[in-house]
């Protein structure tokens, strides 16, 4: 049976949403996940309510080539995209998890991944008739919530 997600989940102490092909970054995309990875909910969406306002960095693990320090992180920047969007998938789960009958003030990400989408292509005129491609990447986002003792 293919569910599209890439883990399998009680149907009774867990949420799930997916976010496919959202218009963001695949290279912030994984550093904002790998920051909430293991977080409680409702801390998860205070943190990424705080990089959405650019009070908390995200620290870059990978990705982090001169690139300057913030206080107390490291390397890090503030990338409000693609925190939007992975609060949106967070939110949809949580909703699920209310509609379950699920105590989502008791949930943790159990589960988060991301995987690329499909590039959409484009392309930006140049100089002397010709262009250059401009291709616009998407990220597929999975996350499944669980209740904590």
């Amino acid at each position: 049976m293919v569910s599209g997600y890439t883990a399998a989940a009680d149907p009774d102490t867990t949420a799930k949403a997916l976010g496919k092909e959202m218009p963001i970054s695949p290279k912030f995309a994984r550093e904002v996940v790998g920051m909430i990875r293991g977080m409680k909910v409702d801390v998860a969406r205070q943190a990424l309510e705080d990089v959405m306002a650019k009070k908390r960095p995200v620290p870059l693990k990978r990705y982090n080539k001169r690139v300057s320090h913030k206080a107390g992180v490291g390397p890090g920047r503030y990338p409000v995209k693609a925190a939007t969007y992975i609060l949106g998938v967070l939110n949809s789960a949580a909703s699920n998890a209310e509609f379950k009958g699920l105590d989502v003030s008791n949930m943790a990400i159990s589960t988060i991944s991301v995987s690329r989408g499909r590039t959409i292509p484009g392309h930006m005129p140049r100089a002397h008739g010709r262009a250059t491609p401009w291709n616009q990447e998407t990220v597929n986002l999975e996350i499944i919530i669980q209740e904590v003792e």
